[in-house]
């Protein structure tokens, strides 16, 4: 009976002394992070949806909303995002024999500046890409707003892992 005690008491001491963290999101960030901030993302590409720059600054801040513990703040965070898109543009992609375009790809390139005051050494400033294929059949208008809702999930994405996750 007194070596069960021990084995018990054993036990507990370890489960108490020995605790691990886990997110489902994969993210590696530092107990001292509390807050991360999203600067507002300016389109400097020529062309675009209207709401394109609202849009990817509000998706980036619900990433985080929904991935991580941190708070959202409106001044600069412990991790702070500023940044730009900088390239909007259609190019055909498959040509046929007719020499038309089968498919053409939208493609949105966007400049991130990341911060992290805590860990410095993870501050990067980059340019991420990402693109969407679509049916030529189809005008560009007519699929834009489903097609920028990929890429610039695919771009979150993307800026996510390399800020947090560190893959």
């Amino acid at each position: 009976m007194r070596r069960l005690l021990f084995i018990l008491a054993i036990f507990l001491f370890a489960s108490q002394a020995c605790t691990v963290s886990y997110t489902l999101s994969g993210a590696s960030i530092a107990p001292e992070v509390k807050t991360v901030s999203v600067q507002h993302f300016v389109n400097r590409a020529p062309l675009g949806l209207a709401n394109l720059e609202q849009y990817f600054t509000d998706e980036l801040k619900d990433k985080f909303k929904s991935q991580t513990s941190l708070t959202v703040v409106n001044d600069v965070g412990d991790l702070d995002f500023e940044g730009e898109i900088t390239r909007y543009f259609t190019k055909p992609m498959a040509i046929t024999g007719d020499e038309t375009a089968a498919q053409n790809r939208l493609t949105i390139e966007v400049r991130v500046k990341f911060t992290n005051e805590v860990e410095p050494e993870y501050n990067f400033d980059t340019k991420f890409s990402q693109y969407a294929d679509y049916s030529s059949d189809f005008d560009l208008s007519a699929v834009e707003q489903e097609l920028v809702e990929e890429i610039v999930e695919k771009l979150i994405e993307d800026i996510f892992n390399k800020s947090v996750v560190n893959w």
